[in-house]
């Protein structure tokens, strides 16, 4: 990753407290600020930095293993026409939570407010699509349970859009062009209040280099189930698109860092 890449990072985490969700401009010196909980790298770290790998769980495509792997500074997930899910109807290379050790990782409950940056290199084969094409999401641990949170790669009206959407509360946060950030690296900070009903917040920042390309918040929104929320990340997306967009693709994670407001 590149200097500069890293200094906007920063600088975006250091200039953040007086921007964070459900916070004044005019805060006190006493106010709340981020502190650092997670920051993994793929060399060091390797899948190691999540609390779980879902690399082919179906076992569907034993000759594309792994799927899910670390290389140089990055974490790579592959994509194949051929990979399936445990639900033959869709394909999922996912990693979930934050480790920060042999048998720690970070727990996300109520009424705690986090922020997840990292940068994503999206290549132009992997496409928007008509019906769900996920690249991070927010969920309660289990099998079953809902969505709280997706960023995800949707075709509207022909065209190719990422999008931040609150499933459980009904909410489209934003969504922006996704032509002018493919095959170049996107910065993403993600920041999260978790809370019941109307309880909640998140606020979506994407950047490309200099740029802002998206930035957007919602408040008094539903972003809790039970238990606890736990970040996905990956390729997580239905068979079931009418594009013609699916094919052999990849998606590479870098600078993943976590962030708590106490």
């Amino acid at each position: 990753m590149s200097t500069s890449r890293r200094a906007l990072l920063g600088a975006a985490v250091s200039g953040a407290a007086g921007a964070a969700v459900g916070l004044s401009a005019a805060a006190p010196a006493h106010a709340a600020s981020w502190q650092q909980k997670w920051a993994p790298t793929a060399t060091g770290d390797g899948l190691g930095a999540f609390e779980t790998v879902e690399d082919d769980r179906a076992d569907s495509h034993p000759a594309g293993h792994p799927h899910i792997y670390a290389t140089g500074d990055n974490w790579r997930f592959n994509m194949h026409t051929v990979d399936r899910d445990t639900s033959a109807d869709r394909q999922r290379q996912e990693v979930t939570g934050l480790r920060t050790g042999s048998s720690g990782y970070l727990k996300w409950t109520e009424g705690q407010t986090w922020r997840i940056t990292y940068s994503m290199y999206i290549p132009s084969s992997l496409r928007a699509t008509t019906t769900f094409t996920h690249v991070m999401q927010m969920k309660q641990p289990g099998s079953g349970t809902s969505p709280i949170v997706v960023q995800s790669l949707r075709r509207v009206n022909g065209v190719q859009t990422i999008e931040l959407n609150l499933p459980i509360a009904g909410v489209l946060v934003g969504r922006t062009d996704l032509d002018p950030l493919h095959d170049r690296w996107t910065d993403v900070d993600f920041q999260i209040k978790v809370g019941d009903g109307t309880a909640g917040s998140v606020r979506w920042i994407l950047k490309s280099g200099s740029t802002t390309v998206i930035d957007r918040t919602k408040t008094g929104v539903d972003t809790f189930l039970a238990d606890r929320v736990r970040p996905k990340w990956g390729i997580y997306r239905s068979l079931g698109d009418t594009s013609g967009s699916l094919q052999d693709t990849y998606l590479l994670l870098t600078d993943l860092r976590g962030y708590q407001l106490v």
